[in-house]
């Protein structure tokens, strides 16, 4: 992108181009049910003036079009300040220069990614003949950003991640269709997530004893229970309830966790961070060196030995805040504006064994998958639960049927007893918040104290 022409008059300024390439394909039961790809790009500008933001975007890249979201910018900011003046307040965040390039491994072609899907629709039919459904999806997605900002800010940002689905279907005891799904997930493309049935067919066989087991599952007894979290599952408790309420944007809305910094809101065992990039020397699913204001993107301490640390953080959030940028603030689109968002969030490995941390419930619950989640700024969460098992004398048991997992985040940290010393990352889905947002989930396994629904 040109450099910014920074408007005169105004206290701040930013320009971001932002293309968006997705392509993704739907097979079932051998056959092509989706072949989309999809692209979406333009340019957008935002002005601080004043104590207020001005935003405007369009969707073209040509110099006019720039010049044109500018000055709508400048008129918006100044169109928000006749609500009245403000005080003074100087933006947080330094100026990142420079390029993240993203995965340069060759695509997948379009005939090696369907006959991959045909091998394992082929595979599930002559393995497992007791399926009544087998889907298979493969998706890309790739985001190019180029920015500049009025402080001397100019880079370019690029995030790819690859994800594909394994989903079987069965009928259950009751004669009700019972389903599973299995994903994989990775940042590049389908190329880097080196996909073969030499590869598939143990995740497939996996996925298919869990639906075994979940054919013939039983209620799980409603009431709070001593849990063990998978990876996935601390991943995306780690995100949804914990997470949010540590986002800037929601602090300075009221979230709970904001007179709680430096006390201790969990377990000394739990610690939990905000990764702008790497972990353990090597870059994380989805890596952001710079955020969509152009401020250098650091990790971001939540809690560290189960005290409250700090918060994820825009320019403007920091700055009502007292503490550093993070850099935090990222769109989903062109036409989106920046928001406090996460990056790859996770709670850290501990020194406990999974087999361990199971064999020392005398009786509770495994918990394996979820399909949904949600979360408030009281930290107050239900997540549902697609695969889990019964725990007795230390051994699984029976599989149950889908249940819930709720509670207060705070509480439930704070009884968790093992942490256990694997790590799981995965980058499969969507956060929600106002805009879809990319991002990546890690943890190890954690024991807790949590309710389930049931009977």
């Amino acid at each position: 992108m040109s450099k910014l022409t920074v408007p005169t008059g105004v206290d701040y300024a930013e320009m971001r181009e932002h293309e968006v390439r997705k392509a993704r394909k739907v097979m079932v039961d051998g056959n092509l049910t989706a072949n989309v790809e999809t692209s979406e790009g333009g340019v957008s500008a935002r002005v601080f003036n004043g104590g207020y933001w001005g935003f405007a975007s369009i969707p073209a890249m040509d110099s006019a079009s720039r010049d044109k979201v500018v000055g709508k910018a400048v008129d918006n900011a100044a169109a928000m300040s006749r609500f009245g003046s403000k005080a003074d307040l100087e933006l947080a965040g330094n100026a990142y220069q420079g390029e993240q390039t993203g995965t340069r491994s060759p695509a997948m072609s379009q005939r090696e990614s369907v006959e991959l899907m045909e091998a394992v629709d082929a595979h599930c039919k002559t393995r497992f003949p007791d399926l009544t459904s087998t889907r298979v999806i493969l998706h890309e997605e790739s985001h190019r950003k180029s920015f500049g900002t009025s402080n001397g800010g100019s880079g370019l940002n690029t995030i790819n991640r690859a994800a594909c689905y394994l989903i079987m279907t069965a009928e259950g005891k009751d004669g009700q269709p019972v389903e599973l799904v299995e994903s994989l997930s990775c940042k590049g493309n389908l190329t880097d997530l080196k996909l073969s049935m030499e590869k598939l067919e143990p995740a497939l066989e996996a996925l298919h004893g869990h639906l075994q087991a979940k054919r013939q599952a039983v209620p799980a007894k409603g009431g709070e229970h001593t849990i063990v979290l998978s990876p996935e599952l601390a991943g995306m408790l780690a995100h949804e309830a914990m997470g949010h309420p540590c986002e800037a944007d929601l602090v300075l809305g009221g979230a709970v966790t904001g007179n709680l910094v430096g006390r201790q809101i969990a377990s000394d065992l739990i610690t939990m961070v905000d990764f702008a990039h790497s972990y353990n020397g090597e870059e994380l699913m989805i890596p952001v060196y710079a955020d969509d204001e152009g401020t250098e993107a650091v990790d971001a301490m939540l809690i560290e030995s189960g005290i409250l640390r700090g918060f994820m953080s825009s320019r403007e959030t920091a700055a009502r805040l007292g503490i550093p940028a993070t850099g935090n603030a990222r769109a989903y689109t062109f036409s989106d504006e920046p928001l406090v968002r996460m990056r790859n969030t996770a709670i850290l490995p501990g020194r406990s064994k999974l087999e361990d941390m199971i064999a020392g419930v005398e009786k509770g619950y495994y918990l394996m998958k979820t399909g949904n989640g949600q979360a408030d700024s009281t930290t107050e969460f239900m997540f549902g639960i697609t695969l889990a098992y019964e725990i007795n004398n230390g051994k699984l048991g029976r599989a149950i049927t889908d249940t819930t997992v709720s509670g207060t985040a705070i509480d439930m940290l704070r009884t968790v007893d093992a942490v256990s010393n694997d790590m799981h990352w995965e980058c499969n889905g969507y956060c929600g918040k106002k805009q879809p947002m990319v991002v990546s989930l890690g943890g190890p396994a954690i024991r807790a104290r949590a309710h389930l629904g049931g009977e």
